[in-house]
């Protein structure tokens, strides 16, 4: 079995149309799809098995008055058949050697402090110039307010 790992862009909405379950939280929407791959700054790559999605990672850049401009890798996903062969490695290092090609000179992420899997991936990443920090998230809910 050969996975290819496949970053997507405008015109690519029709990959996002078989995905093996478990890869996203949520089922994909078209009309997301193609408002995704249309930001400039937006960034998908998915693993493919043939044309099964069975793994992808986003994310996007951004900057403020302060700061240059750095890369938020948002998630990463993978089917639970397919984990454990590499698959999430491929993709983290993907859409990292991606950010340096936009320009970016940082990237950063997060993950639950039980998110085991997660959290060994990520480390498993690690330079000895890369940190590992403590932090909160605080999530509000818009539509209640």
């Amino acid at each position: 079995m050969t996975i290819e790992i496949r970053k997507l862009g405008p015109g690519d909405e029709a990959v996002l149309a078989k995905v093996a379950p478990g890869v996203f939280d949520e089922e994909v929407r078209s009309d997301l799809t193609r408002r995704f791959l249309a930001e400039p700054t937006y960034r998908i790559l998915v693993a493919l098995d043939g044309d099964l999605v069975v793994g992808m990672v986003t994310g996007f850049t951004h900057f403020h008055p302060d700061k240059e401009e750095e890369f938020f890798v948002n998630e990463l996903g993978v089917e639970d058949t397919y984990r454990r062969r590499g698959i999430g490695t491929e993709l983290m290092q993907a859409i990292l050697d991606e950010a340096k090609v936009m320009g970016c000179k940082e990237a950063w992420l997060g993950t639950e402090h039980v998110n085991k899997p997660a959290l060994g991936l990520y480390r498993s990443l690690m330079s000895e110039e890369d940190s590992e920090e403590e932090m909160s998230v605080f999530t509000y809910k818009l539509d209640k307010r």
